[in-house]
Protein backbone atom coordinates (compact mmCIF):
# COMPACT_ATOMS: atom_id res chain seq x y z
CA UNK A 1 0.00 0.00 0.00
CA UNK A 2 1.32 3.45 -0.88
CA UNK A 3 2.10 5.76 2.00
CA UNK A 4 0.72 9.26 1.70
CA UNK A 5 -0.12 12.14 3.98
CA UNK A 6 -2.51 15.04 3.82
CA UNK A 7 -1.38 18.41 5.18
CA UNK A 8 -3.59 21.45 5.69
CA UNK A 9 -1.37 24.54 5.85
CA UNK A 10 -2.20 27.81 7.55
CA UNK A 11 -2.06 30.44 4.82
CA UNK A 12 -0.71 33.10 7.16
CA UNK A 13 2.18 31.06 8.56
CA UNK A 14 3.98 28.42 6.51
CA UNK A 15 5.08 26.43 9.54
CA UNK A 16 1.60 25.76 10.97
CA UNK A 17 -0.16 22.68 9.67
CA UNK A 18 -2.47 19.78 10.42
CA UNK A 19 -1.28 16.44 9.07
CA UNK A 20 -3.42 13.31 8.72
CA UNK A 21 -1.82 9.96 7.94
CA UNK A 22 -2.12 6.23 8.59
CA UNK A 23 0.34 4.88 11.14
CA UNK A 24 1.26 1.19 11.26
CA UNK A 25 2.72 -0.14 14.50
CA UNK A 26 5.93 -2.02 13.66
CA UNK A 27 5.58 -4.96 16.07
CA UNK A 28 1.89 -5.76 15.58
CA UNK A 29 1.01 -4.49 12.11
CA UNK A 30 -2.06 -2.75 13.57
CA UNK A 31 -2.97 0.56 11.94
CA UNK A 32 -4.36 3.78 13.38
CA UNK A 33 -5.18 7.21 12.00
CA UNK A 34 -2.72 9.81 13.25
CA UNK A 35 -3.72 13.49 13.38
CA UNK A 36 -0.83 15.86 14.14
CA UNK A 37 -1.17 19.60 14.74
CA UNK A 38 2.06 21.58 14.53
CA UNK A 39 2.50 25.28 15.27
CA UNK A 40 5.11 27.87 14.36
CA UNK A 41 6.70 27.53 17.80
CA UNK A 42 7.30 23.79 17.16
CA UNK A 43 4.55 22.86 19.59
CA UNK A 44 3.01 19.61 18.47
CA UNK A 45 -0.09 17.66 19.45
CA UNK A 46 -0.90 14.21 18.17
CA UNK A 47 -4.08 12.13 18.33
CA UNK A 48 -4.18 8.44 17.41
CA UNK A 49 -7.59 7.01 16.46
CA UNK A 50 -8.58 3.46 15.60
CA UNK A 51 -10.78 2.99 12.55
CA UNK A 52 -14.17 2.99 14.31
CA UNK A 53 -13.29 6.04 16.41
CA UNK A 54 -12.04 7.88 13.31
CA UNK A 55 -15.35 7.18 11.56
CA UNK A 56 -17.32 8.50 14.55
CA UNK A 57 -15.05 11.57 14.69
CA UNK A 58 -15.61 12.26 10.98
CA UNK A 59 -19.39 12.01 11.39
CA UNK A 60 -19.32 14.36 14.38
CA UNK A 61 -17.12 16.82 12.48
CA UNK A 62 -19.53 16.81 9.52
CA UNK A 63 -22.46 17.42 11.88
CA UNK A 64 -20.70 20.41 13.43
CA UNK A 65 -19.80 21.80 9.98
CA UNK A 66 -23.45 21.56 8.94
CA UNK A 67 -24.43 23.55 12.02
CA UNK A 68 -22.14 26.38 10.86
CA UNK A 69 -23.56 26.39 7.32
CA UNK A 70 -27.18 26.52 8.50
Amino acid sequence: MAKFEIKFFDVTVDKDYIKVETYEYPDTGLKDICIEIKTEENASSMVMLDKSTAIKFAKTLRTEINKIES
